[in-house]
């Protein structure tokens, strides 16, 4: 689920954190990707007749079709992706798996009583809703990543922590996901609708914390508050919390603590019983992850096993042998091509000394005391100015 609203809050109080472009504008930039979130939207989205892609054999193939297409359009477009797999989820995220696997079995229940009665519709709608990314799909796109010679790990627990982690530490550019918590776990800069079919025509979102945390006024504490007030995949919203009173209480109150202080002395909102924020708070600032120096995070692109991906996409899983030769083929030449890589890439930002930083700051505000005494001296001759009479030389 994400955070709920974020998008809506940073796109009213912080315009300036979004840019939106086209996928050909992070030429030449390395990004981390949550696969199973991409997975996802391929069992979605990747179908036919309003259902998902099968073998002849009657297995489902949605995911490895967008794995590999869309993955060829980024290499195309000169990404470098690594992709990242969720681990186990943290116990805290335990309710509301069980909460998507209840409304899952509801909506499959739903499903099967729309086919005997409902329209073609109705049945997209509800097998939609019983999309699930099963161990199996996983496995198999990691099969075709290798074979792709693109490089994937799996992260202790959430794959976005552990993009962020990759970002923050310069390993990566972005980290992407449609997942907006991803911006709670600390990355730098986000990037959603990047695994989406062209067709589609959605640029590309990128977002950028440190505008985000500009924007809304906020240090990252407070940012991580307003999350879980909004509402996260750890704990029960607060009923009668939306957006805007989400933000006023901790613009208000600083942090969860005053919030909540402030809610037991109020009739307007009732707190759920068991509402542990200080722990769902802690998954956000202490994530289970992979040091970016861990040789577990030691990654990198390679050239492509042709006749691997031809027998097991099509032989196995019965793909178009032509495509997936071209598609290889053309993979194959963009990995090869020492590609020209963007400037950020070959001027990495070195740390400045204590002096440097204390000359840095003696010049900034020489150049403020400078402006000043301009201004000063302008308003001085304005008054001047206006304090002679018309016509005097």
């Amino acid at each position: 689920m994400g955070i709920k609203s974020l998008f809506q809050v940073i796109s009213e109080n912080a315009p300036d954190a979004v840019k939106t472009g086209e996928i050909k504008n992070q030429f030449g930039r390395k990004v981390a990707i949550d696969a199973s979130m991409s997975i996802y939207s391929f069992l979605i989205a990747v179908r036919s007749d309003g259902q998902q892609l099968m073998s002849e054999s009657g297995e489902t193939t949605s995911h490895l079709m967008g794995m590999f297409y869309r993955t060829l359009r980024m290499v195309d477009n000169g990404i470098k992706p690594l992709f990242v797999f969720d681990g186990a989820p943290p116990k805290l995220k335990s309710g509301e798996l069980a909460k998507r696997f209840q409304r899952k079995s509801e909506a499959q229940a739903a499903a099967e009583e729309a086919k005997e009665t409902g329209t073609a519709e109705d049945v997209e709608k509800f097998s939609r809703r019983t999309v699930r990314v099963t161990r199996e799909h996983n496995a198999e796109c990691q099969t075709l990543l290798k074979l792709m010679g693109i490089p994937y790990i799996i992260a202790p627990t959430e794959a976005e922590a552990q993009c962020a982690v990759l970002a923050r530490a310069g390993k990566v550019y972005a980290a992407a996901s449609e997942d907006m918590d991803t911006l709670t776990f600390n990355a730098p800069v986000l990037l959603r609708h990047l695994t989406f079919s062209e067709q589609r025509k959605e640029p590309i979102q990128e977002i950028h914390l440190d505008k985000v945390l500009e924007g809304l006024e906020m240090d990252r504490e407070q940012f991580t508050d307003l999350c879980i007030l909004l509402g996260c995949d750890y704990l029960d919203p607060i009923k009668g919390v939306g957006p805007s009173t989400a933000l006023k209480l901790i613009r208000e109150h600083k942090n969860l603590e005053g919030v909540v202080e402030h809610m037991k002395d109020s009739t307007k909102y009732t707190i759920p019983e068991d509402w542990p924020f200080q722990d769902a708070r802690a998954l956000f600032l202490q994530p289970d992850v992979r040091p970016a120096d861990d040789p577990e995070c030691d990654f990198k692109w390679e050239a492509p096993d042709i006749e691997g991906l031809v027998k097991f996409l099509v032989e196995e899983k019965h793909f178009n042998e032509d495509r997936v030769r071209n598609g290889a083929a053309k993979l194959q030449k963009n990995m090869k091509t020492a590609q020209q890589s963007r400037l950020e890439g070959f001027f990495k930002p070195v740390a400045k000394t204590a002096e440097e930083k204390a000359s840095l700051k003696r010049k900034a505000e020489a150049k403020i005391e400078e402006r000043k005494k301009k201004q000063k001296q302008a308003a001085k001759e304005k008054k001047q100015t206006k304090g002679k009479p018309r016509g005097s030389a």
